[in-house]
Parts: structure tokens; sequence; C-alpha cells
């Protein structure tokens, strides 16, 4: 055959060329982000697989608008749809989804605007989904709805109160009903209470319940219960346990109930006047305990009874109450507590409280409301504040050994909480009682106690400590992290024998990076083999197995991960197993330090180094496991790649997506993330997040926009999907033609705003200086930690043409003494211990203090400065915020801060959300893209005018 000469070929390919060229031409061109699509922005929640493999759920919900219940077929790839469902579950016999259906927006929004009683408003429905038909039931006005753990067979949901009738159509039955006025005898006057009488208590009203509808799932017929308040299945599907609470008129209709579900049989369990609460089934069906204040429903106040039932019974017996043997003093079984059965059936835990005081009479005195703070109070008045209803409702663990009925209290105020394990015969006591005033300037320190459930004794075998004790699942063993030694020790119950179980561990197991006043923190614990054999412990690249007497210490991934500086850390498939299968081999979950790509390699107690399965230059998340097959789903993500989900199996062989959340995202310009190395002022090699746009030209010039926290590298592959918020949306910015910065920032104690500047001015110049970036137009935000950093930067530098600083403390001093308002703590631990890194008090650190805030070096900034600092911040006072603004107004300095009425620390109303982002990007559009000044920036919004400004349609315009 003849050859085609160099001249055709030259045709051939020229043409190719050309025809790329005409199929490059007709693809529409990408467009920056704009605020209009982030509505309808997706993400993926809910997630669920099939104990077979062969179904996946999971909901496709908006940001703002309708989601959708989206079920797969994983061996087909089918998909079907349904409006508007979330919080799926899967039946255990793989046959049914049963499913939540919410409420249409544009009905939500309407009712509210319409002002309608909540009552009245569109209300959750219920769907079920039969899998091998794909045929739908659903039924509307729905509160909650429970399938057996272990069983396929029904569903049981309970109703809402039915709707009220229209207004018109109720006045109307009511005038029909009305009997012929008679003549009125003018009122008796009210007896007015005579001297000593005691007042008239408050009359006790009690909820009725709704309508239980118990639905066979396969042939659809129904069973329905009237007025139920709670219900219960056992595991195995086989009864159904429930509560009634009639109305005033037939009060002898309250109850405890079981039905059989394979005949239908109904048994009452206890009934009469009261209230009927958690039921609690034990994990093979075969009992059931429950509280009710029926005995004592007219006392004031009430008090609860617990009671239990075996399914040999006909009827519940009660089990505990005020005056029980054993019972602590002066409390009673409580319904603010848990119930629970021992894995064996033998005991029952419950939870004891206080007996509450009376109700106060209606006619009492108001009395003076005053806080008295007080020097020795273990906490402040403010935490006391927060606390308090939590205080009211706690309760102390006891337990009832049920074959001779005997109560045993194992907490009590001295030692509040208890830790159980499978075993039970033993439990672990734990206190901060002591510490309490601590926790305001120092740390959080525990005194742990081995209790008996057998009589309750206890014996405390660790005093002060700042990490946690970790009881064995066995119950045989506690084992923690000795600060001090920085090793693990491990306590024998049986004997009370101390052993250090890592001595001859030659790296640190506590975090290598710490940089922080307080004590460095362990890298945990991976957990126990089956019967207690051994512990596997993390360092920071790999994990150590030991016995809990201290021998056979070995590295369990030998040595390769800090070899090849990859953390290794142990992925639990099976959350059900406590025990992690000495017999099986180990998936572990991989991190490459250096270049941040993830995945999965498989480990073994073989004494082996793990073998690769699968490494990725992606964010690679846990893996959901079919229980009974070998399916996993992953998410896979980078800056431009949303985490959709992917199908494989337990040995990675290959990956395959089975989700497209967000398909739209190919129309717009994205970005794309790498790390670059950089030298802070005292040459320590340092890494940070470069993002440039995907039509990056390294010959033009852009702004830099820079980010910061503390250190940052380890999310070079995290997802932004374009939303408001409090922060810049990266996604928007990269968008929108910014590069954008991130870069680690390490601290020296003492000097946390210095250290900032040493780490992150170093970073801009090392960008600056490859060539693209436009020195004159870089800017830089941060929230509050980054805020606080942002706002001591500019007392040092001018090389930001504008700086958004949120939520920043200004003054370290004033600070100090301030409270967090959400948790109601002293904000002083934080400055001696722990974030603001000063390392103690201002009394004996002036000068740090003095040093490290910015108010005091104001004059010195000549930088356009935005803040948001809301009114109810619950982390940083915002008077923090005020401080500073006002200083810079007083100095004629360009300022701006937005206060949220009623917002916290961060943004939690979407609509302020989109205010604000709005006006925080056209701040840095105008100072780093040369946009026109907005209106608010040149004018301000008069207080009198703030209520005329459309937010909302003005995000839209946008």
């Amino acid at each position: 055959m003849r050859q085609p000469t160099h001249t055709a070929r030259w045709l051939v390919v020229l043409a190719a060329v050309i025809a790329v060229g005409a199929w490059l031409d007709a693809q529409p061109a990408k467009r920056p982000l704009s605020y209009d699509v982030y509505n309808g922005w997706k993400s993926i929640q809910g997630t669920r697989v099939s104990k077979d493999g062969a179904w996946l759920v999971y909901t496709l919900a908006a940001q703002e608008g309708d989601g959708e219940l989206v079920v797969r077929n994983l061996k087909t790839g089918s998909e079907r749809r349904q409006a508007r469902g979330q919080g799926a579950l899967i039946t255990a016999d793989d046959a049914f989804v049963v499913f939540t259906i919410v409420p249409a927006k544009a009905d939500v929004d309407k009712a509210k605007k319409e002002k309608q009683k909540p009552e009245d408003q569109p209300k959750n429905g219920l769907g079920i989904m039969n899998l091998a038909s794909g045929d739908v039931f659903t039924a509307e006005r729905v509160k909650s709805f429970k399938v057996a753990k272990d069983s396929g067979r029904f569903v049981a949901y309970l109703l809402e109160k039915p709707l009220a009738k229209p207004a018109a159509e109720a006045k109307k039955e009511t005038e029909a009903k009305k009997e012929p006025e008679e003549k009125k005898e003018p009122e008796a006057k009210k007896e007015e209470p005579a001297a000593g009488d005691k007042p008239k208590p408050k009359e006790k009203k009690k909820d009725p319940g709704t309508e239980l509808v118990v639905r066979e799932l396969a042939g659809g017929s129904e069973a329905r219960i009237g007025e139920v308040t709670d219900y219960v299945w056992s595991d195995d599907g086989a009864w159904l346990a429930y509560a009634v609470s009639s109305d005033a008129k037939t009060p002898e209709k309250d109850g405890a109930f079981v039905r059989q579900m394979s005949d239908g049989d109904t048994k009452i369990l206890l009934a009469g006047l009261g209230h009927y609460k958690g039921l609690t089934f034990d994990e093979k069906g075969s009992q059931l305990a429950f509280l009710s204040d029926r005995d004592l429903y007219k006392e004031d106040p009430a008090g609860w009874k617990l009671y239990h039932w075996t399914t040999a019974a006909t009827a519940a017996v009660e089990l505990a109450s005020t005056a029980t043997t054993g019972m602590p003093a002066g409390m009673m079984p409580s319904d603010n507590g848990t119930i629970g059965f021992s894995k064996d059936g033998g005991r029952l835990f419950f939870g004891c409280g206080r007996i509450p005081e009376p109700e106060k009479p209606e006619d009492a005195p108001e009395s003076v409301k005053v806080d008295i703070w007080h020097w020795r109070d273990p906490e402040l008045q403010p935490m006391q504040k927060v606390r308090a209803e939590q205080e009211r409702k706690r309760t102390y663990t006891a337990v009832i050994h049920l074959k001779d009925k005997r109560v045993v209290a194992l907490a009590d105020p001295d030692v509040p909480s208890i830790s159980r394990n499978e075993d039970d015969t033993v439990v672990m006591g734990s206190s901060n009682i002591p510490y309490r005033q601590l926790v305001s300037w120092d740390m959080g320190y525990q005194d742990y106690y081995i209790v008996s459930a057998q009589d309750g004794s206890r014996k405390k075998f660790l005093e002060r400590s700042p990490h946690a004790a970790q009881l064995s699942p066995g119950g045989t063993h506690v084992v923690w992290f000795d600060a001090n030694e920085a090793d693990w020790f491990a306590y024998r119950v049986s004997d009370g024998k101390v052993v250090n179980l890592t001595e001859k561990v030659t790296v640190p197991l506590v975090d290598e990076t710490w940089d922080t006043p307080d004590l460095p923190r362990p890298y945990g614990v991976a957990g126990w083999t089956e019967g207690d054999k051994t512990v596997l412990i993390y360092d920071r690249f790999d994990i150590w197995e030991v016995k809990p007497d201290g021998t056979g210490l070995r590295s369990l991934t030998n040595g390769a991960g800090r070899a090849g500086k990859i953390v290794f850390r142990y992925q639990d498939l099976d959350p059900d197993e406590r025990a992690i299968l000495s017999t099986q081999p180990l998936l572990l979950r991989a991190i490459d330090d250096t270049t941040k790509a993830s995945g999965f390699y498989r480990g073994s107690f073989a004494g082996v180094a793990p073998a690769k399965l699968i490494m990725l230059d992606k964010s690679v998340g846990a893996p959901t496991k079919a229980k009974s097959a070998d399916v996993l789903l992953v998410t896979a993500q980078r800056f431009e790649e949303f985490p959709d989900l992917w199908l494989t199996d337990g040995r990675f062989s290959k990956l395959a997506r089975v989700t497209d959340a967000n398909p739209q995202q190919a129309e717009f310009i994205w970005g794309r993330s790498e790390l670059i190395d950089y030298r802070n002022s005292d040459g320590k090699l340092l890494r940070a997040i470069l993002t440039k746009p995907e039509d990056f030209d390294p010959a033009k010039k852009y702004p830099l926009m820079v980010y910061i926290y503390e250190e940052l590298s380890s999310g070079l592959h995290r997802y932004t999907a374009p939303a408001p918020g409090t922060s810049i949306n990266m996604a928007r910015y990269v968008s929108n033609g910014y590069v954008i910065l991130q870069p680690d920032i390490v601290y020296d104690v003492g000097f946390p705003g210095e250290s900032a500047f040493k780490c992150v001015i170093p970073a801009v110049q090392k960008v600056v200086d490859m060539g693209f970036i436009d020195p004159a137009r870089i800017g830089i935000q941060g929230h509050s930690w980054g805020g606080y950093q942002i706002t001591y930067l500019i007392t040092r530098t001018d090389i930001f043409r504008a700086v958004q600083a949120g939520a920043s403390v200004s003054n370290m001093v004033s600070a100090y003494g301030g409270i967090r308002w959400g948790s109601g703590m002293s904000r002083a631990f934080q400055y001696e211990r722990t974030q603001s890194r000063i390392g103690g008090p201002p009394w004996s650190k002036e000068l740090e203090f003095f040093e490290n805030s910015p108010i005091f070096w104001v004059e010195k900034v000549n930088t356009p400065y935005l803040s948001i600092h809301n009114d109810e911040d619950d982390a940083v006072p915002w008077y923090q915020g005020i401080e500073f603004f006002s200083a810079l107004r007083r100095l004629g300095k360009e300022a701006y801060m937005f206060n949220y009425n009623t917002e916290k620390h961060g943004l939690r109303q979407r609509e302020n959300q989109k205010h604000w982002t709005i006006h925080q990007d056209e701040f840095f559009d105008h100072f780093l893209l040369g946009k026109p000044k907005p209106e608010w920036m040149e004018k301000g919004v008069p207080y009198l005018e703030r209520e005329r400004r459309d937010v909302g349609s003005f995000y839209e315009r946008k």
C-alpha cells in the first residue's frame, strides 16, 4: 500500500487541529461564580448502604430550597428519587427504605409570613419505599418513626395532633350548638384566702398523646393506637412497647403497654393516671424497664418509680422508689437519667436524681433577682447559670441486680460520672469536683476510681489527671497517659498493679508540633484486641501494640509510618464491634504527611509493614461498609473536586463514582491548590497552601487574598462549596480572579502576635517574589484567633491594602478578665494555658500582655480595617471589637464594624450570612479589584435607616 506523503500527513494533522479548535469554540466559556448559584449548590447527607451492598441511599440537599432522597441500585445503576426525603434508613431485611418527607420550603415560608401558629404550620410526613417494586407509601403529619434494629417486618410512626378546623367553620359549629341564653346570675365574689391558709397549688396539666400507627411493611395492614407519647421496639421486632397519656376525660387509659407482634396481643404493664417514660428493652428483647409517676402523680412534687417486666410476666413490678433499700437518701429514680441493661441482662442501670422542691404557689412573692459572686465558688456565677438546667437535671448512676432486686448506688455528688463497659461487673468513676476552680485559669483535671457494681465500693487509682483514663472493654484494665512521664500506663483492676506500657518506646507519644503553654496531648489509643489481650497506641505516624502487663511491646506497623512520613490510623468498619479482632487484617487510614495524599493500607498482626491498597492525591474520607457484603463507599475530594461518593471493595481494587451532586460546577471558573515551602523569620521551614484560578496565567499580576488561623496546610485538598458565611468563600474569590494564600503559623509562648508576624509576612513575600502577584493589591482575612493576629499584624506592617478581622481580641488585659458567655467560663485559661499562649496572668506577664495587645499600638495602623463583632458573641466579648474600632475612629483612620444583633461568635442566620458576605466581598473587591466604592462605605448607614435596606433582594440582585 502506498504510504501518505509528508504533505498529506501534515494536512491530516491540520484538519484535526481545526476540528478540535472548532469544537472548543463551540463550548460555552466558563464564568466566575456569582451569588445567584449559591442556594442550589448541593451536599450529600445521611448516607446509608444496605446490608447486602445492593442499595445506596442518601439525601441530596440544597443550601436553600427543597432537597431529594436518592435511592440507587449499586448493581444496575438505576435510581429512584423522592422529593424532600431525608433521614432515611434501610430495614434489616434490605426490603424497604423508610424516611421523613419534610414540607416544601415555599409552604413553610408562606406559613411563617402569615404568622400561623406553630401547630398549624406544615409538618413532616413519612415515606416508605419498596425496593423491589419502587412503590412509595406516604403519610402526612408524622412526628417520628421507628423500625426494629434486626427486623424489617413493621414500622411504627407517631402522628401529629390533627389540624384544627378553619376558624370560620369552627365558629359556625359552635354557634349551631349554642343553647338559648338564660339570664345569668351575678358571679359570686371570689373569697380571699384567710390568714394562715396554705396557698392553693397550681392545677396539674398533662398533655395527651397522639395516634400511633403500626404498619406491616410488606402487606400494608395497619393497627392504630390512640394517645401515645412514647414507643420502642425490641431489637428483634417481636415486641412493641408504648406509653399512653389521655386527656382529662379518660385518665384511666393512661399506662404502659406491650404488643406482641406475632398475634397482636396487647398486655397492660401498668395503668393509671400519670406519666410513663424511658421504655427500654434489653438486647434479647426478653425484658423491659420504664419509669412512671402514677403512684405519686397528685403529690407536689410528683415522684418517679422504676418498673420492670419480663415476657413471661403478666404485668410490670416495681423495682425502685425513694423507699427502696439502697436508694441514696433524698434521691429517687429520675426521668432525666438513662436506663440500660447490662449485656448479659442481669443488671439494670438507671439514673437517680434529687427529689425536687415543691413548685411555688401562684401567689408567692417574687424573689430578688441577684447573683452573688463568692471567691471560693467552684465555678463562676455565669458558668453556674449556663449549667443551671443541666445541674437541675443531673442524675447519678445506680444499678439493680435483677436476681435479688438489690439497688446499689455507683455515683454520688462526690464522684458524679460513671463509665460502663461490656462486662459491667466493674465500672469506672470520675470526678472533677476538687479541681473545678482550676478550669478558669489552668486545665481540667479528674480523679478516677474503680467502682464495684456488686456493692458500690470504690478505689481511687489516679489523681489530678489532665488526660482521660479509658476502661478496657472487658473491664480488666484501665489505661491513661501520664503527662509528666510522657508515657502510657495500665492499671490492673484485679489487684491494683500499675505498669508503664511504653517506657521502651523511643519516639514521642505526644504531639511533636505542640506550641501552647499547657501540657502536650498524646496521639491516643486505637483500641483493644478481643479479650483485653493487647492495647494499640498511636505515635505521630505508627501504631504500637503492647500487652496490658507491659510485655510484648512492638511496632505493629513495623516503623513504616515514620520511615515514609505516613500517618497510620486504625479504621473501624463495624461500629457494633467494640474489640479489634487480632485474627483479622487491619484496615489503616493513611495520610502522607509531606504531600497530604491519603488512602488506605492493609495491616496485620504478623509484624510486617502495612501493604498499600490505594493512595490518591486527594482527601479520601472514612469508608461506609455494607454489613454483609464486600462493598465500601468512600468520598474523595480536592479543592476543585466535590466529595462525591465512590464505590469500591475491601481491596480498593477500583473506584467507581456513583454520585454527581453538582454537575453545574463545570460551568464555572474554579481553582487548584498546591503546597509551597517557605521559611519564617527564624529560619524554620513551614508550608502554605497556594490556590490559583484554573485559568491562571503566570504573566499576569493577580490580587492576593491571605487567610490565616494556625496550621492550615493539612486542608490542602479541602473542597469549598460556594456559600455565604462569616469568612471569605475561597471558591468565589479564586473564581473571581484572586490568588489565595493560607500559611502555617507556629508560635513561641509569650509572643503570639510576633509569632504570627514572623510567619505570615515571609509567606506573603515568598509568593510576591514568584512574580505574579501585584504587591499593591494584597488583602488578609481571618476570624476569632485569625482576627486577633490580623489586628496585631497591621500595627507592624503596611503590606496589606485592606484587612477584615472578625471577632478580634484587641486588648489582652481586658480580654483576660472577660467571660466566654457561651460556656460561662473565665477567659483566663486561654491566655495562661491555651490558644492565646501568653503563659501566665497579667500581673506576672505585664510586658507580654502589653506587647501583644493591638490597642496599645493602634496609632501605627494605616490599613483600611473591616470587622464583624456581634453583640451576643459567646466566645470573644464584643467590647473587644468596640475598643479597637473606637480607637481607630478617634484617630481618624478608615474603619468599619458590623454588628448583627443577637448573633453570636459566627453568623448562624442565613439571611445575615448573605448580607455580610456581600458587604465583605464589596470591601475587598473595591480595594483589590478596583471596583467602585459601595454606598455603605462612602456614606455609612444611619441607625434609623438600617431597616429600610432590602437585604434579601439585594443578595439576589448580586
